[in-house]
């Protein structure tokens, strides 16, 4: 990672992208969209291309034009679909993926997968589940995770602030994303507020919330799920549960933890001022 990359103050919003499609990863969904519908287009005449159907349905419903206005010349509908593509909204651009992969009968299980691997690779906050792009994120999430670092930074909880970044920057790395670790600095931001409420850096987790839990009324079953995901996640006590295995952590999973966290420390963080253990 670059110096400039590693001082930026990282947002998840900037990070993960929900409401915006950033350059690389149009690129990459057009070179996804290019390999299975454009270099299919193969006849100097679009009316002899076998995906001609295609072209028609695209130009009837989803275009809405009047389909003797497809030019005759296959080179031109594929100029026209190239500028329609890199000129639309962000939005427009997974409208037309998804209505375009329901409007063929060829390969769809291997367009899904690069598809899906794009996005995943571009930090997109959509996937194709069952031929329909869905969010695996939303937007309060990430601001649950904005949030956390703010705050974290605003009262000068240097331990929670540097682990949720670490995690952000993990999760987020597009060239070498690192999900385990991610997970690992996910749950360290959590033990840090703890050990910062509990008055004392000796504290594992479990003893911090144990310490703490009468002062602020932490409901037990919030207790015991943060205890268990801690166990998994540790390594200090010999515990190497499947989900931290280097082959089973995703996207997905460091994503989850990532948010989890971050809403417990703006719990806690609520609660410590609420109880006057911040002061």
């Amino acid at each position: 990672m670059k110096f400039s990359e590693r001082i930026k103050i990282i947002k998840a919003k900037e990070s993960i992208q929900i409401n915006s499609i950033d350059e690389d990863l149009k690129n990459k969904i057009w070179n996804v969209f290019h390999l299975y519908y454009i270099e299919e287009l193969k006849e100097r005449y679009i009316i002899y291309c076998y995906n001609f159907e295609y072209i028609k349905d695209l130009w009837h419903n989803f275009f809405k034009k009047p389909i003797d206005t497809i030019p005759n010349e296959t080179n031109k509908v594929k100029v026209q679909l190239r500028k329609w593509f890199f000129e639309c909204e962000w939005y427009e651009i997974y409208d037309f993926i998804e209505y375009s992969l329901k409007s063929v009968h060829f390969d769809k299980e291997a367009i899904i997968i690069n598809y899906n691997e794009v996005l995943e690779s571009e930090i997109s906050g959509y996937r194709f589940i069952n031929e329909v792009l869905s969010p695996i994120t939303n937007i309060s999430e990430i601001n649950e995770i904005d949030e956390a670092i703010s705050i974290a930074k605003e009262n000068n909880m240097i331990g929670v602030n540097t682990h949720l970044e670490n995690a952000l920057r993990m999760l987020s790395d597009k060239t070498s994303p690192d999900y385990r670790n991610s997970i690992k600095e996910s749950i360290s931001a959590v033990e840090s507020i703890a050990k910062t409420l509990s008055k004392t850096n000796k504290n594992s987790l479990g003893s911090a919330l144990d310490k703490i839990k009468g002062q602020i009324n932490l409901h037990p079953a919030l207790e015991r799920g943060f205890k268990q995901i801690y166990g998994y996640t540790s390594d200090g006590d010999g515990i190497r549960h499947a989900l931290m295995e280097e082959a089973n952590c995703h996207f997905e999973d460091a994503k989850y933890m990532l948010v989890s966290c971050s809403s417990f420390v703006n719990y806690l963080i609520a609660k410590g001022n609420k109880t006057n253990l911040l002061e």
